[in-house]
């Protein structure tokens, strides 16, 4: 990798943890492109991603453009004189941007395409019950998601799995596969295919907060794998109604399924000793709520949050 002279492209953690493994690989890193800085959370203060702030700290140039057609950004990509970009969870580039270098932009994607093309990949095949995901690098074309492959790697995902662990595998997995796919391109031995035309493809869609609400009208192992894929964030959630009525916001970070029919009680009803358990009643049985946080209050395990909350008859969720 020495040899080549790289433009990486990225933002989150995911990808940050990529740059640096180039960078300690010897990787000639010679610009890094990331998203604007943009104030966040209750105070409002100016946040870096988390590609610039390792830039920073290992002083490597940083670009950071409104709009990726802009000339004065165009005409200074260009004065790095890249062979090769590599992108990992950054935004859509235009044409202009991914055929710039002679060598091509290579993307990562935490999935094994074409299944989870898409925004979440991490979150709906956890979601979908998925027993393996993987990492796949891929030469960018016109539509997202859709280049050739050029590398794959799988990665298994256990039934303890929630979407945190499985970013963290599929991130060490796909630093990995890059550092391999960038001593191919130096070595000009990159063969690359075509992605497979399936029948059903599994998308893979950015998630909103809405997106988030558990419906108790599933059956419990679905709703099992809903709560694994969207923890810790974005986190599902549901609303409580206390026996007063009154509504409030809980989330839920992990859950169990329970193997005890539900009865004659309605899916949403809850069910605890006010102790040790609270179950809700699904579909087909019960799900225990393992980790929860209450809106205003701190996350933590069900024996702790019945210590200081305790639940009356007819309390339900939905």
């Amino acid at each position: 990798m020495k040899n080549l002279r790289i433009v990486f492209m990225g933002t989150p953690e995911f990808a940050q943890y990529a740059l640096q493994q180039i960078v300690e690989a010897g990787g000639n890193v010679v610009a890094v492109v990331t998203v604007p800085d943009k104030p966040a959370g209750r105070g409002q203060q100016v946040h870096q991603s988390a590609v610039k702030q390792y830039a920073i700290e290992h002083n490597l140039p940083v670009l950071q453009p409104e709009k990726l057609r802009d000339e004065h950004f165009l005409n200074e990509l260009k004065s790095f004189n890249a062979d090769v970009f590599v992108v990992v969870a950054f935004r859509m580039l235009p044409e202009v941007v991914w055929n710039m270098p002679p060598k091509g932009t290579f993307n990562l994607h935490a999935s094994l395409l074409p299944q989870y093309r898409g925004a979440a990949p991490i979150n709906h095949a956890i979601i979908n019950g998925e027993t393996e995901s993987g990492v796949t690098t891929f030469f960018l074309s016109h539509e997202i998601d859709t280049g050739n492959i050029i590398l794959q790697q799988t990665v298994p995902i256990t039934p303890d799995d929630n979407a945190g662990t499985l970013h963290d595998k599929l991130m060490i997995a796909g630093a990995k596969l890059i550092l391999q796919t960038l001593d191919n391109i130096e070595q000009g031995n990159v063969e690359t295919k075509p992605q497979p035309e399936l029948n059903t493809l599994r998308p893979a869609p950015k998630i909103f907060k809405e997106d988030c609400r558990i419906d108790w009208t599933k059956d419990s192992h679905s709703i099992h794998n809903f709560i694994r894929g969207l923890s810790p964030y974005p986190c599902a959630f549901t609303e409580l109604i206390t026996a007063k009525g009154e509504h409030k916001t809980l989330k839920v970070f992990s859950a169990s399924v329970v193997n005890t029919q539900k009865g004659d009680f309605s899916c949403g009803a809850i069910r605890t000793d006010n102790k040790s358990y609270l179950h809700v009643c699904t579909a087909d049985g019960m799900l225990s709520l393992d980790e929860i946080q209450l809106m205003g209050k701190k996350r933590m395990g069900i024996a702790d949050f019945l210590r200081g909350f305790k639940f009356e008859e007819n309390c339900s969720v939905f």
